[in-house]
């Protein structure tokens, strides 16, 4: 076992974890520590050869941007700083499946044509999974949890097959956080109702 820990995976697992127990919380504050922890993983990921989760991060950044707004615009679903959680409506499955298929399609052909990669399935399928699950956060999906589990599953072995000990051992972390995210989003859906359902079924 080659352990060479860096300033950088350090970091990464710290902010990394206290994002993901943020989101769980549904605290935007979220948002900028993500932002932090995306740029130190696209540094991390550039020196391991993964190079999709390396440009996953730069969407990432995007995504956070939007997601904050959402988050405190409300979405335009309802009146500022209540984003409802609900479900995810069978159309947005639907479109999300084929993304995430051709996605992952694409980015394992360029990766394996391109690049260097020793992964290029995987880096591409976690690629696709991650956008598909942060999508979902983005607009407060329940199912968005299922997704990140999903991904989790798989970024556990293949960190530490490049080595990244510490970076697997941070997801074994977010898998658990994403299951008690899960359990969390689900009590507050309970608690509401039909509301978001009925919010969305125009």
């Amino acid at each position: 076992m080659n352990w060479n820990l860096s300033w950088t995976e350090a970091l990464g697992f710290a902010t990394g974890a206290v994002c993901v127990w943020l989101v769980a919380r549904q605290h935007i504050a979220n948002w900028p520590v993500g932002i932090a922890n995306n740029i130190l993983f696209i540094v991390l990921f550039l020196q391991a050869g993964l190079y999709a989760d390396a440009g996953l991060q730069v969407v990432f950044i995007a995504l956070a941007a939007y997601g904050w707004w959402t988050w405190a615009d409300g979405g335009g679903q309802a009146a500022a700083g209540s984003l409802p959680v609900r479900r995810t409506t069978d159309a947005e499955w639907a479109w999300l499946a084929a993304a995430g298929v051709l996605g992952t399609a694409a980015l394992t052909l360029l990766l394996d044509r391109a690049t260097d990669s020793t992964v290029p399935f995987w880096d591409a399928l976690t690629t696709a999974l991650s956008l598909a699950a942060t999508y979902g956060q983005c607009r407060k999906l329940l199912e968005s949890w299922w997704l990140w589990i999903a991904a989790d599953l798989v970024y556990i072995p293949l960190y530490a097959y490049k080595s990244l000990y510490l970076t697997s051992l941070l997801y074994v972390g977010f898998l658990a956080l994403c299951v008690a995210g899960l359990l969390g989003w689900r009590r507050t859906l309970a608690a509401v109702g039909s509301r978001p359902a009925t919010a969305v079924a125009a």
